[in-house]
């Protein structure tokens, strides 16, 4: 068993971010709520954004139990589709009153490097703070993509903790292909 080591960083934000807005990269894209997301959905999404950076964690998650979580009403799921096709996602919890937790955000591969992230980035910036709001907050990994703590800085997100942890490699407990880089 291989033992991985990795450091969360935590960011936030105690202000809506006020300058520039970043613009609609490609033309036929539409950001949509996932209303009532199934699960199979659900799994789609995470698994296929997920899996280059080793997220595992709701798939120890069982079908009723993953179902009563993303039906809550605090759980916000929105997906991004290019010329139809789901593109990304991002999900927020606003359990914690005058706070939100962005709890996933990504793109599936075939549309990384489109400067969709930023835009997508945005889009959660704005539903975040669409309402009373006093803190919009997020963790990222060493195992995220290389630039993901860099757009979250420059979309205004500002680092308050790290935190080194390991964890036993999902590739060797079977949660995760083997074919995933490490």
């Amino acid at each position: 068993m291989t033992a991985l080591e990795d450091v969360i960083t935590y960011l936030e934000m105690l202000g809506r971010p006020a300058g520039r807005r970043v613009p609609a990269p490609l033309d036929k894209l539409a950001l949509m709520r996932a209303e009532d997301c199934t699960v199979s959905f659900y799994r789609y999404m995470y698994d296929t954004v997920g899996r280059p950076w080793l997220w595992f964690e709701r798939r120890l998650v069982g079908d009723a139990a993953l179902a009563a979580l993303i039906a809550k009403p605090t759980i916000e799921i929105f997906v991004l589709y290019v010329r139809g096709v789901p593109a990304g996602f991002f999900e927020l919890d606003t359990a914690a009153p005058r706070e939100t937790k962005l709890c996933y955000f990504g793109l599936i591969p075939d549309f990384i490097g489109r400067r969709l992230g930023p835009y997508l980035l945005q889009a959660a910036i704005d539903q975040a703070w669409s309402r009373p709001l006093d803190r919009f907050w997020l963790h990222t990994s060493t195992f995220d993509h290389p630039k993901a703590l860099a757009t979250y800085q420059r979309a205004g997100f500002v680092v308050y903790a790290r935190r080194r942890v390991s964890f036993d490699d999902p590739r060797d407990l079977g949660i995760l292909p083997k074919t995933e880089p490490s």
